[in-house]
């Protein structure tokens, strides 16, 4: 923009910066892009993928892979979008606060410690039972639970008592043991909505983000 005198307060090639159009972080976009194809591959499988699914037995008789595994499956296509979409949404805030060479690192072991320590809790809590439990949803709420503390934060992570912060997470909450009661949600094609894997994810998320950032954020400022 010039002024009376025809000088000009902007770029010094004339143009206005422009910003990206799509502006998601590759990490968080490889999660996201992830879910739907690795949902059609499971779907080519003989047994849906059923054998890398998760039950709580699994705890007792010391299989483990499942916790993990689980996360790369899907209970249908509405499922799998469905956390495409909330990985992109709320990961990208997330993924955008590690900043450095080691932040698509640290995002994805964040976002994998979510997911398996949801499903962790989900089989400490149905111990015994044999029903599988698939999706990354758990790790998914993880992802909102951090993205929670950073909403109108303007640059910092908000402190676990501010007043936004904490009206959110139990909306979050509220909504996530509604769908629980009622047991619909969209995607979840008449299978048993796992809303404690949920919660769990999401304090994970939500506590864990404070830390990590005062060791991975350059120059974020934490709430106390």
């Amino acid at each position: 923009m010039s002024d009376a005198h025809g000088r000009f307060d902007g770029p010094s090639n004339g143009k206005p910066p422009r910003e990206k159009a799509f502006n998601v972080p590759l990490v968080v976009l490889l999660i996201a892009l992830s879910m739907p194809v690795l949902f059609y591959f499971q779907r080519q499988l003989p047994d849906m993928g059923m054998s890398m699914a998760f039950a709580p037995a699994d705890l007792e008789q010391g299989r483990w892979g499942g916790l993990l595994t689980a996360m790369l499956l899907h209970g249908g296509w509405t499922h799998a979008i469905m956390n495409a979409v909330a990985a992109v949404a709320f990961g990208s805030p997330v993924a955008r606060l590690f900043g450095g060479r080691m932040g698509p690192t640290v995002f994805l072991l964040f976002y994998v410690a979510c997911g398996v320590l949801a499903a962790l809790a989900y089989g400490l809590i149905h111990w015994g039972s044999t029903e599988p439990m698939v999706g990354a949803s758990g790790a998914v709420f993880g992802l909102i639970g951090a993205a929670t503390r950073l909403m109108g934060g303007q640059g910092r992570v908000l402190a676990l008592t501010d007043r936004h912060v904490i009206g959110a997470a139990i909306a979050w909450m509220a909504v996530n043991a509604v769908t629980g009661l009622i047991g619909y949600a969209p995607g979840a094609e008449g299978a048993r909505i796992a809303w404690e894997a949920h919660a769990v994810g999401f304090v994970v998320g939500l506590l864990a983000i404070g830390p990590l950032a005062r060791l991975f954020g350059k120059g974020v400022v934490v709430g106390e």
